[in-house]
């Protein structure tokens, strides 16, 4: 039986992280990430973005060459799924049928991209978007699509319709809920981006219930609750993603919608850690609500934790979320949560397209989006973290900069990246 002493399941973000941070924490134990992609570690945000856009060639969204994984010693186990783990063994067992030993095993699996459970969900031509993989088959199938139906109006779904728009195709994009990014953002943010899409061309229609993809060998259409049938040459799917951890959960770990960790990211298995999107934990900016956050901040910074831990510095997950996402030419950049906020200040207009949005609950700053506003977000982040308190006046007022409303002692924030 091959043995490692750290086995990482997942070459993404995390898993990528955890082994570049062991590396520069100096352990010397023998290393292996085993990734279900035939490809080296590389970064998921652009597949929606900049890759599916033709603007960044993949070698240019690798998180490191080979060579860099070569010269640390990182063994990769590529084209491979683990489809079993037995936590008394410490081993786990891949879809070849061979075992791998481990002393301590990190899962950073991610998930898959969450389809539709209709008739019709699975033909040809309905692509969710998760892999590389699936970024070149959207890319092949736009090319001579003309006509493209997204289904989803969060950040995926959304970054698709503005790189198809751009491109000069048709574009008609279905929400259920009546406003596009109502799981993370407000009202004000959400009608900002219907206007930006409605305005470059896109058919968004909201409140709108998918019963059904028509088409024989291949898509021809959306059908929906009202019976109307919209031709679709394509079909991209961004409804989210389901979890990858049944063989953690198969293996006895706490968990269902992800598996539950600790603030260490420790599972109930023993010796085992998860992280990332699959990774579930009771979060601080969340007011210690169990949440899966999918981002790349998340996975990294609960990586490091991992890695930390391994070589005996153990320090709990304390990180303020952010995300950011790219449409035409607007930046989006989100610090915090604003999920359960009771009020949201406006910081700018919206006309002038670049603007904040200040979330507040029971008088304390719990999140802010800004778009195209970058001194807003890198201070934004320092009220979110300090949890500030202040007044919609003073939030609203754009020519104070907020990280004047801090104390001294709080205004000591690195500066972020991304």
């Amino acid at each position: 039986m091959t043995g490692f002493d750290v086995v990482i399941v997942g070459a993404g973000h995390g898993g990528a992280q955890v082994a570049v941070m062991l590396r520069t924490q100096k352990f010397e134990g023998s290393i292996a990430i085993i990734g279900d992609e035939p490809e080296l570690p590389y970064e998921r945000p652009p597949l929606s973005k900049e890759y599916f856009a033709g603007e960044k060639e993949f070698e240019r969204i690798q998180l490191r060459p080979a060579k860099y994984w070569d010269e640390r010693e990182v063994t990769m186990l590529l084209g491979t799924r683990v489809v079993s783990v037995d936590p008394a063994a410490h081993s786990v067992t891949t879809d070849k049928g061979e075992t791998i030993g481990y002393g301590k095993l990190v899962w950073a699996t991610g998930g898959s991209p969450r389809m539709l459970p209709i008739p019709g969900g699975d033909l040809p031509g309905v692509q969710g978007v998760r892999t590389r993989a699936d970024a070149d088959a959207m890319k092949a199938a736009s090319e001579t699509a003309r006509q493209i139906v997204v289904i989803g109006g969060g950040y995926i779904g959304l970054e698709a319709a503005a790189v198809l728009t751009k491109a000069g195709k048709k574009v008609v994009l279905l929400e259920a809920l009546d406003r596009v990014l109502a799981r993370v953002a407000g009202t004000d943010l959400s009608r900002f981006y219907e206007r930006e899409h409605r305005e470059r061309g896109v058919d968004l229609r909201l409140g709108v219930c998918v019963d059904a993809i028509e088409g024989d060998t291949r898509v021809t259409g959306v059908r929906l609750s009202d019976g109307e049938v919209i031709p679709a040459d394509l079909v991209i799917v961004g409804i989210g993603i389901v979890p990858a951890v049944e063989p953690l959960i198969a293996a006895g770990a706490e968990g269902g919608n992800g598996v539950l960790v600790d603030r260490l990211c420790k599972t109930s298995l023993p010796d085992i850690y998860a992280i990332g999107d699959c990774a579930a934990h009771e979060n601080d900016f969340a007011e210690g609500i169990v949440i899966r956050l999918e981002s790349v901040q998340n996975a990294n910074d609960q990586a490091n934790v991992v890695a930390k831990g391994i070589v005996g510095d153990e320090a709990p997950y304390h990180a303020i979320p952010w995300f950011w996402s790219n449409q035409y030419d607007l930046k989006l950049q989100t610090a915090g949560l604003s999920a359960g906020h009771d009020r949201a200040v406006l910081r700018g207009d919206p006309a002038t397209r670049s603007f904040s949005v200040v979330y507040l609950k029971a008088g304390k700053v719990i999140a802010i989006d800004c778009v195209n506003r970058a001194k807003d977000y890198v201070q934004g982040r320092m009220i979110v973290t300090a949890g500030l308190r202040a007044t919609a006046e003073q939030l609203a007022e754009t020519g104070t900069p907020l990280k004047t409303l801090l104390p001294i002692s709080a205004v000591s924030v690195p500066r972020p990246q991304g």
